[in-house]
């Protein structure tokens, strides 16, 4: 994994869930951790809601310029950003909106996202209609790569129903996100479950790729 890690993907994927999951990991092998979140497309599931929770870790938390709490869907982001970004001491998960539009604001940071410091991770949910398929994987794959001018270094399956994810689902994710990545020539990073079933599964049957338990921290108490 490189300094900057940035999390893209189809709404819906998963995107802030695997954010906040990957921000609290990197906290238990480093000093200075951060995650930015420039979700400003969409006002359900943001990163920021967790802001309490990881900062309590000792996880630094950017996004915009008024908190977490009041004018949430506003797109006015925050200088800071640029901290964790500049200060080579960081280790930074990126949190960037669904789709190309939702991507669309990494260009004010593109300087910051240079390839030997930096890779951006796809994520596919194959239980998600527009990413449920080859064809729509690779369009919305290449309309995020085209948006930002940044290349994908990575494919992340993490195909879920919530708490109703099943083996099957990974499996068929999985199988989705191989033909994406054979196609395109792109490794498959990992695969991510909820930990709950993570016994239900071989890496043997993910052709040996780690599979990694996801804790649901997004998750809200009215989907309960």
């Amino acid at each position: 994994m490189k300094r900057i890690r940035i999390i893209t993907g189809h709404y819906g994927s998963g995107k802030s869930e695997l954010s906040v999951n990957m921000v609290t990991e990197l906290k238990k092998q480093y000093d200075k951790v951060a995650i930015v979140d420039l979700d400003i497309a969409n006002p359900y599931f943001r990163s920021r809601e967790r802001q309490d929770m990881m900062e309590d870790m000792g996880i630094e938390v950017f996004h915009n310029s008024f908190g977490y709490d009041i004018t949430q869907d506003l797109p006015a982001l925050s200088a800071a950003i640029k901290k964790p970004l500049e200060n080579k001491d960081y280790h930074t998960i990126v949190d960037a909106g669904g789709d190309d539009s939702g991507a669309r604001v990494l260009n004010q940071f593109r300087k910051y996202f240079l390839a030997d410091d930096c890779e951006m991770i796809f994520v596919i949910n194959a239980n998600r209609p527009e990413t449920s398929t080859v064809s729509g994987c690779l369009h919305h794959l290449d309309a995020i790569q085209v948006e930002t001018g940044l290349k994908v270094d990575g494919i992340i399956n993490n195909t879920h129903l919530l708490s109703e994810t099943s083996a099957a689902d990974i499996k068929k994710g999985y199988k989705l996100c191989k033909e994406v990545s054979e196609l395109l020539d792109i490794p498959i990073i990992g695969s991510y479950c909820n930990e709950k079933i993570l016994n239900n599964i071989k890496e043997e049957e993910l052709d040996g790729i780690e599979v990694t338990p996801i804790h649901l921290f997004m998750r809200p108490s009215w989907l309960q």
